[in-house]
């Protein structure tokens, strides 16, 4: 089974409408929906947004369902200049960006008194994954960045371009890959660009500050596309992966 992960309702709905449900359920307010995508196994969840409510939700849907494999899809923000709202960031690996204990000599994004900093996507799905065109705009593998804010400011993300290498930042990856990574479960984070680097939501090159009916104009919108790019790797990934033996069955 595939578990498929998104943090809001918008950039799961494409994949929910084109795969064949069979049950849709909630817990403690999260929905998810039982069902398949091209003969395979899948059950896709909301997590909520940030690091807690994403890595609660992934440990009830492993202990729950035992995934054989874990796929978070969703909007991300850009790191990069030559990044363009409607890209998608396929991740090599994530880290959790705001993870700092600095002062007592361990790594910014390193998790103290583990071996936990850069958290590698599954070989397999990525290779499935690049092998898929986007629907539109292009697609790059590169370090998805996660940590529990928002990050609207350019020279913060400068900053966290030039210190983590970074290519696109959002707010569920790196715990969702943690949770894998620690019940050995392969994983893997795509993101559709929904801001970029030198501006707000608008994708604005002056770095001005936006209108907040501008903001939820774009928001709507990237979570339009974000959906849409998210059934086309989930469909094609899942298309490319039956071949594994898996059956139509939860």
């Amino acid at each position: 089974m595939t578990l498929v992960l998104g943090a809001m309702d918008g950039e799961l709905e494409a994949v929910i409408r084109g795969m064949t449900v069979g049950m849709r359920s909630e817990w403690r307010g999260f929905r998810f929906a039982q069902g398949s995508v091209a003969g395979v196994p899948v059950v896709v969840s909301r997590t909520g947004a940030g690091k807690t409510l994403s890595a609660m939700v992934t440990g009830y849907m492993i202990n729950r369902f035992r995934p054989r494999r874990i796929l978070c899809v969703g909007l991300a923000g850009a790191l990069r200049d030559d990044l363009e709202v409607g890209d998608v960031v396929v991740a090599r690996d994530t880290i959790q960006h705001d993870v700092d204990a600095s002062a007592c000599g361990f790594a910014p994004g390193r998790i103290p008194g583990t071996g936990y900093r850069e958290l590698a996507c599954d070989p397999l799905m990525l290779a499935v994954a690049r092998a898929i065109d986007p629907p539109q705009g292009r697609a790059i593998c590169g370090r998805v960045l996660t940590g529990d804010r928002f990050v609207d400011d350019p020279g913060e993300r400068a900053a966290l371009a030039r210190d983590f290498g970074g290519d696109a930042v959002e707010m569920e990856g790196a715990s969702i890959g943690l949770v894998a990574t620690v019940h050995e479960i392969p994983y893997l984070v795509i993101r559709t660009i929904s801001d970029v680097a030198t501006g707000g939501a608008s994708g604005s090159a002056s770095g001005a500050p936006v209108p907040r009916e501008y903001l939820r104009a774009g928001l709507s919108a990237a979570l339009c596309r974000a959906g849409a790019n998210s059934w086309h790797y989930v469909r094609g990934m899942l298309e490319a992966l039956r071949g594994e033996g898996e059956q139509t069955r939860l």
